[in-house]
């Protein structure tokens, strides 16, 4: 069961060196945790194995955000985008995020991979403002309909700056 744990709004700062690694099962349970993930998140590894990943979730997070990431691992694509985590303190940090689907000799999916550095402070000038307003769609839309709610406020900036999601997160991470 995932710990409730009430936001701060204290942000851990990651330095340019950090570098967050975890590995999940195909269901997103924790199999390995860095020991900067360790440090960062103030869990022990031993309240991270066999977890739902979701236990750093923070709840400023628009859920539309982690049905693009499940839409391109399921698919066998690798994504990046920008994911704000919440620590077991409620304090919170900002990460530019590769996950990428991990396969076994014989080519059979088992699991993913994801590495995680800091995100360029430019880069969550737009992000910040991007996910409130996704956020806020989903919360005006319902349980139902806030995930459809959500994508079309990405689609929208998309379409208004002409690009894809990819060349957004990769353009404001370079």
């Amino acid at each position: 069961m995932k710990p409730k744990v009430q936001p701060t709004g204290v942000e851990i700062p990651l330095s340019d060196d950090d570098l967050i690694v975890s590995k999940t099962d195909t269901k997103g349970r924790i199999v390995y945790a860095n020991k900067v993930l360790i440090d960062v998140t103030g869990y022990q590894e031993e309240e991270l194995l066999g977890i739902q990943h979701n236990i750093i979730r923070h709840p400023d997070m628009p859920r539309g955000m982690f049905k693009l990431l499940w839409d391109y691992i399921r698919n066998g694509d690798e994504y990046n985008g920008f994911i704000k985590n919440l620590c077991k303190n409620g304090s919170f940090y900002w990460v530019y995020t590769n996950v990428t689907p991990s396969y076994d000799a014989s080519g059979n999916l088992i699991g993913y991979y994801s590495a995680r550095r800091k995100c360029k402070p430019e880069a969550l000038q737009v992000i910040e403002p991007l996910y409130r307003d996704m956020l806020s769609a989903e919360k005006r839309a319902g349980a139902r309909e806030a995930i459809d709610a959500s994508m079309a406020v990405l689609n929208s900036l998309l379409a208004d700056k002409g690009v894809s999601y990819d060349e957004l997160v990769c353009t404001l991470q370079d």
